[in-house]
């Protein structure tokens, strides 16, 4: 399972603290100065923004969930006009901020995927330990999961099943859901969680949920996730001015190979060659890397906070070079059907 942005420590007898995943590693990579201009392209519950904050630096803080943004009115409060909290895209962080006044900004910091709050919010759908509707939007519009999961035709529902969950068994999965919504519509998170867990078995102890990896699937597709990354890193590059940085955490494979091939790619001065094709060399590189290897959170961290363990910091400092054109599929960017009305 993602593991989220904030993620969340309950404390027994008082109300749930939000705990930003790599905190330390995020500040020290992003080394914010006072009067320096942050994006924080996914406010969450907030955490990176409030230390950012401390520093002296102002912030864009951006969410595309509003109970995110209404959340985070008593932290505005605080801190003024130095705080600017959007409802958006982190995709259109670049246009939001020239919206908001800010041509170039010295900072990017983007913790990507769903947040605690929202896989502990019923209601909202991403979870199949809590029954609710069968939604997963991380905003109000679009398809949801359960207009997905009963409408598409099982052949490209299996694609997006293994493509973007990495479900082996996405055809028996498929066929379950098949025969469940012959009998009627599926609407409940538990309901489509018994029926991936019959086709898929229930597995050992100490096995992820049988149905971890096609809620997954189906959230990523609901919210274009992947789309939406590449598309921020890209943002991230047009807006960026020269020694801005850009700070991401992802949490599963899918994220971090097109965070780690969009940074290298857009720091390489060579193109590889073969013994076939000499190296030739490339566009003047976009970003120097700050990370030449994923920063991963210590035991430490891991044990305080087990939701944090599949966490990778990547990072770059950009340069003087024009930007470039996104070519998704170079980075990573799976091909997957689309879906009418999707986000």
């Amino acid at each position: 399972m993602i593991a989220g942005r904030d993620t969340e420590d309950r404390v027994a007898g008082g109300p749930a603290r939000h705990v930003p995943v790599l905190l330390d590693e995020v500040m020290e990579t992003l080394a914010p100065d006072a009067g320096e201009v942050i994006i924080d392209g996914t406010f969450g519950a907030g955490g990176y923004t409030r230390r950012i904050l401390e520093t002296g630096a102002d912030v864009l803080a951006i969410d595309r969930d509003p109970r995110a943004i209404v959340r985070g009115r008593p932290l505005a409060e605080t801190y003024g006009n130095r705080l600017t909290l959007i409802e958006g895209r982190f995709a259109d962080l670049d246009r939001l901020a020239v919206a908001y006044g800010h041509e170039r900004v010295n900072g990017v910091v983007l913790d990507v995927g769903v947040s605690s709050m929202q896989l502990d919010e019923a209601d909202r759908g991403f979870a199949f330990r809590l029954d609710g509707p069968l939604d997963m939007r991380m905003g109000d519009t679009g398809a949801t999961a359960a207009d997905v999961v009963n409408g598409m035709e099982p052949r490209d529902l299996a694609r997006v099943i293994t493509v973007l969950g990495e479900e082996r068994r996405a055809r028996a999965v498929v066929a379950a859901i098949g025969r469940a919504r012959a009998k009627g519509a599926i609407t409940r998170t538990a309901d489509l969680a018994d029926i991936v867990a019959g086709a898929v078995g229930r597995g050992k102890p100490g096995d992820i949920h049988p149905a971890t990896r096609t809620f997954q699937a189906l959230r990523i597709f609901v919210n274009r996730e992947l789309d939406e990354l590449a598309e921020a890193l890209a943002a991230s590059e047009r807006v960026l001015s020269t020694g801005g940085r850009l700070v991401v955490v992802a949490f599963h494979s899918l994220e971090d190979r097109i965070v780690k091939r969009f940074l290298a790619e857009r720091s390489a001065t060579r193109s590889g060659g073969s013994r076939h094709t000499p190296e030739t060399t490339v566009a003047p590189p976009t970003f120097e890397l700050l990370t030449r290897q994923a920063v991963m959170p210590g035991a430490a961290e891991i044990e305080a906070n087990p939701r944090a363990r599949s966490a990778r910091l990547r990072a770059g400092r950009r340069t003087a070079a024009p930007p470039r054109d996104l070519d998704k599929a170079a980075i990573g960017v799976p091909t997957v059907p689309d879906w009418p009305g999707r986000m």
